[in-house]
């Protein structure tokens, strides 16, 4: 069977608007041509979880599920507004946490402070665990807000939130043994 894109899909992919993750917008722009079990194949098997949440928020319909073509065009009020949704635990994982912070350092800091962009990197890279990843992201993002803002700081922070997998086993934590 063969997905298509909805009105709510081709909004979602003009210029400006980003309320999708980044693997479910590459996915809604590989959608035309594409069969359904080809799309469910895509990221290691995550595809399958991708598109049924593309089906059920709208932005993917079969054949018999397309509105007539005479629709009349969604009004203003209707886009999607701006806010990500949080990834599904599946999307969710240090190391993708880790490559965020490195995007970021790389973003921010590499033309505005070479010294500092490659402090951070190797801070990440010298970071093996989730609490010195944690404080190196801390640091980042307090020079985020020094150069940047406050505002610009909380959401990094927020989108890095959002990636990182729930903290399980906590009661095996050193901490939590002593």
């Amino acid at each position: 069977m063969l997905l298509q894109k909805t009105e709510k899909a081709r909004l979602e992919l003009l210029p400006g608007v980003r309320t999708l993750s980044l693997r479910e917008r590459s996915l809604l722009l590989l959608v035309d041509g594409k069969s359904l079990s080809d799309l469910q194949a895509m990221y290691n098997g995550i595809g399958a979880q991708i598109v049924d949440n593309l089906m059920r928020q709208g932005y993917l319909a079969g054949p018999a599920e397309l509105p007539p073509p005479s629709a009349a065009p969604r009004m203003p009020q209707d886009v999607p507004s701006i806010q990500r949704p949080e990834p599904g635990d599946a999307l969710r994982s240090l190391a993708g946490a880790r490559m965020y912070l490195f995007d970021t350092c790389e973003r921010l800091f590499v033309r505005r402070d070479p010294v500092l962009a490659q402090q951070f990197r190797e801070a990440l890279r010298a970071a093996k665990d989730r609490t010195s990843m944690l404080d190196v992201g801390e640091a980042m993002f307090d020079e985020v807000a020094l150069a940047a803002g406050a505002e610009r700081a909380a959401s990094l922070r927020e989108r890095f939130e959002q990636l990182l997998p729930p903290e399980r086993y906590e009661s095996t934590q050193p901490s939590a043994l002593a």
